[in-house]
């Protein structure tokens, strides 16, 4: 723990699976500016789909490489069905994904401090991890409870780090960040007629996401929120090369200020 108390600045990286994909862009755009391998932060902090991203970065892969593979996430690619008593999907081929972008990296040899979150799915309790089997944490981090099967590590069931903690800024100062970046990548709140139970559900839980990125994100130095309407769903793996572009749009765009603002911290 003692390698984060002497860090600053942070890139905090927020869930949202497909939608989530956007923090690629944000690293495509820091990339442009800054040169591969030179990102302007101290540690990165991610949750859900976000610690997927950050642990690929944080373990030295290339920000072109994690975009040719994110390109490649789709649900036939993810998907395992088999019921188990947490969710509907295995996750053993979402843990090959995690496998084949940090490449044998642990928390110990990572190129960059790296943090993420889970939720312990029996007590409530949202836990931020900087040690431990990385594979099978980013893996708890990235699974939705009912959807993919919540992983047993050290005697507790971890499921998705965004059910508590969408946005990790809270998180990167527990760490010792004076200065954080987050990404929220929102959520879908679809303006169509609502006409049946799952439709209202699905609402609901986008309604209740959407206000807790906002709250959370409010402890961030700069929120990067890229444009992405509510059209542009959890599920749409499909649309990854768009949510990419909106997410490093977004950044490019705001550059400026976020140089500025880093400098302080040099």
């Amino acid at each position: 723990m003692s390698i984060f108390r002497k860090r600053k600045t942070a890139l905090v990286l927020g869930g949202g699976s497909a939608r989530g994909l956007c923090s690629v862009g944000v690293l495509k755009a820091f990339v442009t500016h800054f040169g591969e391998g030179k990102l302007p932060f101290d540690m990165v902090v991610g949750t859900s789909i976000g610690s997927l991203i950050g642990a690929a970065y944080c373990s030295g892969m290339s920000v072109k490489e994690i975009e040719k593979r994110a390109l490649r996430f789709t649900w036939p690619n993810l998907v395992d069905f088999g019921l188990h008593k947490t969710g509907l999907i295995k996750g053993d081929k979402l843990e090959s994904i995690i496998e084949g972008l940090i490449e044998g990296a642990t928390f110990d040899n990572l190129k960059l401090p790296f943090a993420l979150t889970t939720t312990d799915i029996h007590t409530g309790e949202g836990n931020l991890h900087t040690s431990g089997d990385l594979v099978k944490l980013v893996r708890a981090s990235c699974s939705w409870p009912g959807f993919f099967n919540s992983v047993e590590i050290g005697g507790r069931l971890l499921a998705d780090g965004g059910i508590r903690c969408s946005i990790p800024t809270k998180e990167a100062h527990m760490l010792g960040a004076t200065f954080t970046l987050a990404v929220n990548p929102g959520f879908a709140i679809s303006g169509a007629k609502i006409d049946n139970a799952f439709k209202a559900l699905v609402q609901s839980v986008q309604i209740m996401g959407d206000e807790l990125n906002s709250y959370q994100a409010r402890e961030a130095d700069i929120v990067i929120k890229p444009g992405l309407s509510g059209e542009i769903g959890q599920f749409d793996f499909a649309k990854a090369p768009y949510i990419i572009e909106r997410g490093e749009k977004a950044t490019l765009e705001r550059m400026d200020e976020i140089k500025k603002k880093l400098w302080r911290f040099f």
